[in-house]
């Protein structure tokens, strides 16, 4: 069983894409996933087709009332799937936050329960670096990085691997880095190339070895509520995702 990060505060790098559909790549290989939206934007809710305004309770009524994650947790289309939803009051509870003990911890105390029930909890979190997401952290066994294949594409990862270099000597020993993931990936552009092999350089082993391409389908298939391998199933973007999830159970 293992709890997975995907983050990068760097925004419009591919996390909530790679949250949504390596959950459901895993989920289609007969693993049972959860996944986690600690973004305050919702994004893999909705990707995943959840009306979030009918929604009792979502991660803030966990973190900030106590509600029991079990309580919050929705199905979803994808069989093998569950989803720990979010709303837009996530925004508040970073302050609401602020005044609890040990609150680096809620997150991980609130999923502690779960373990036994899923193969893999996979945890979207939002593009910034504050409490929620040392949340999300501190709960992980490891983290993936989308890197997007773009101009500054390196920049802010040295802040990013500084915040997971203080969580682990201070809140999380165990956590580890699962990989760096090349997003939006066009084996065309000489930029991407670049920037491809930059990161190959500089993290070596910790790169997997499927990248994602940039793909319309990918792009497309959250306003339909669905991820891409259920919207489009041969398009590259599903072909990319299974690979990873297969790269990942390899591991």
């Amino acid at each position: 069983m293992k709890i997975i990060s995907i983050a990068n505060q760097k925004g419009g790098v591919g996390k909530t894409t790679t949250s949504i559909n390596l959950a459901a790549a895993l989920a289609e290989q007969g693993q049972k996933v959860l996944l986690i939206d600690a973004d305050p934007q919702a994004n893999a809710s909705s990707g995943l087709g959840i009306d979030i305004r009918s929604l009792q309770n979502t991660i803030y009524e966990c973190m900030v009332n106590g509600v029991p994650a079990r309580e919050a947790i929705v199905g979803t289309q994808v069989e093998n799937l569950s989803l720990l939803p979010a709303h837009i009051d996530l925004i508040g509870a970073e302050i609401e936050l602020i005044r609890m003990d040990d609150r680096e911890l809620l997150l991980k105390r609130l999923i502690e329960p779960l373990r036994s029930d899923y193969d893999f909890i996979l945890i979207d979190c939002s593009p910034s670096l504050g409490v929620i997401t040392v949340n999300c952290l501190t709960a992980s066994d490891s983290v993936i990085i989308p890197v997007q294949c773009e101009y500054f594409a390196l920049e802010g990862i040295s802040k990013l691997l500084n915040t997971i270099k203080i969580i682990k000597s201070k809140l999380n020993p165990q956590l580890q880095i699962e990989g760096f993931l090349l997003t939006m990936y066009d084996n065309r552009l000489r930029l991407a190339n670049q920037v491809h092999e930059e990161v190959r350089r500089h993290f070596g082993e910790l790169v997997f070895k499927t990248s994602i391409a940039r793909n319309v389908r990918l792009s497309e298939a959250p306003s339909y509520g669905m991820p891409v391998l259920t919207y489009d199933p041969q398009s590259k973007g599903a072909h990319n995702y299974r690979d990873l999830a297969k790269e990942l159970l390899k591991r």
